[in-house]
């Protein structure tokens, strides 16, 4: 039996956690079960994973994922669903590896040659949100997601949606596609007038116009606009997802893979979305053990759209990103908004092991930033 030998986690700059499972075959397999600012809540939960997996088969992955999840009692949640996460995904690159195929061979096969993908720019400053753009696509992506909003207040003079649209207008002027984040900052008021507003620029999406746990009010603004609504990144199952599926509320759904369980729940998410003609954009503003299993989910996905892809993050902390972990990050090139597919074994990506023990010997405490408005109301992150 090809036995899980151990079960180690990593706090890494800029604010991720690594999962690091090794079988008694001297496999290896790495998964990402970050949750941004909550990372050291997330290591307490792996203390009742290794009690139940150390010694347990790592070919099992579903029989591991179901018995995590339900013999756990409490259920769901972003904490519990991050370690299961990283551990499924840990699991999936060991079979991978084993076989010698990458993970989308084993959810069926490709069904696309690349991925496309998109990244983020500031938008709250006119000065800078062109010459973003421009950044971004010197870098190869020919769409970028913006969060624009700025600090709305919960009832706003309409005059406060003009520098919104004029944010998103300079994007477009250089002739990039762009998507939308209200980022759950926009309330119920304001976010019907702002969708509206939108309209005539055509934004790819727009992105938690409201707050997941409003589920009848997105199911509202979707009926009044015609924008594509995208929502997801903290939604943690499919009986999560459930009910915006069966209200028509979203257009694009968006399960981050090391939140909503995994590569494992993620292409049940997945496959639940296509019955409702939803699409997959998968949510990761993560690190590459994270997008790794996001472009293997996509190649074997044919409801997928579009991958986001945080190249040069903005929480950058000493100088590590997205490709500071990566032995070969050519394999994260960009080439006309597109990345071809991942095409080594397992999550198809090589971990610089060594430099994720040094830097995690000095663990990060990164935390969610505070937003104010202008009268020092807190705001949505």
């Amino acid at each position: 039996m090809n036995a899980i030998q151990s079960i180690e986690t990593f706090l890494v700059p800029p604010r991720w956690l690594f999962v690091r499972v090794e079988t008694s075959e001297g496999l290896i397999g790495w998964g990402e079960a970050s949750l941004e600012g909550h990372g050291e809540a997330v290591i307490g939960a792996f203390a009742s994973l290794r009690d139940r997996f150390v010694g347990a088969n790592a070919d099992r992955i579903e029989d591991t994922w179901q018995t995590a999840y339900r013999l756990g009692f409490y259920r769901g949640g972003p904490v519990l669903m991050s370690a299961l996460s990283g551990l499924d995904q840990a699991l999936w690159d060991i079979k991978g590896k084993t076989l010698g195929v990458p993970v989308a061979q084993l959810l069926g096969g490709e069904v696309r040659d690349a991925i496309r993908v998109y990244s983020w720019i500031g938008g709250d400053d006119p000065a800078s949100v062109k010459e973003e753009a421009e950044v971004r696509k010197a870098q190869g992506f020919d769409t970028v997601k913006m969060n624009a909003t700025g600090a709305l207040a919960r009832l706003d003079s309409r005059t406060a949606l003009d520098g919104v649209v004029e944010r998103v207008s300079l994007v477009r002027e250089a002739g990039m596609d762009v998507a939308v984040d209200f980022h759950g900052r926009v309330h119920k008021p304001m976010a019907k007038q702002l969708a509206q507003a939108l309209e005539p620029l055509a934004p790819l999406f727009i992105e938690e116009p409201l707050l997941s746990e409003q589920p009848a009010e997105i199911a509202e603004l979707a009926r009044r606009t015609n924008l594509p609504i995208a929502l997801g990144e903290r939604l943690y199952s499919r009986w999560d997802f459930r009910p915006f599926f069966e209200s028509c509320a979203i257009d694009v759904a968006q399960p981050d893979l090391s939140h909503a369980g995994g590569l494992s729940e993620c292409r049940r998410i997945a496959n639940m979305a296509e019955a409702y003609d939803v699409a997959i954009a998968p949510h990761c503003p993560l690190g590459p053990i994270a997008l790794a299993a996001c472009f293997q989910l996509a190649a074997a996905t044919p409801n997928f759209v579009i991958q986001e892809m945080s190249l040069g993050i903005h929480y950058n902390q000493d100088g590590h990103d997205l490709l500071s972990y990566l032995v070969e990050p050519d394999v994260f090139r960009v080439d006309n908004g597109l990345v071809e597919t991942l095409k080594a074994p397992g999550l198809g990506i090589a971990i610089d092991e060594e430099k994720v023990r040094h830097l995690a010997e000095s663990p990060h405490s990164w935390r969610n930033p505070v937003w104010r408005g202008r009268d020092g109301g807190l705001s949505e992150w």
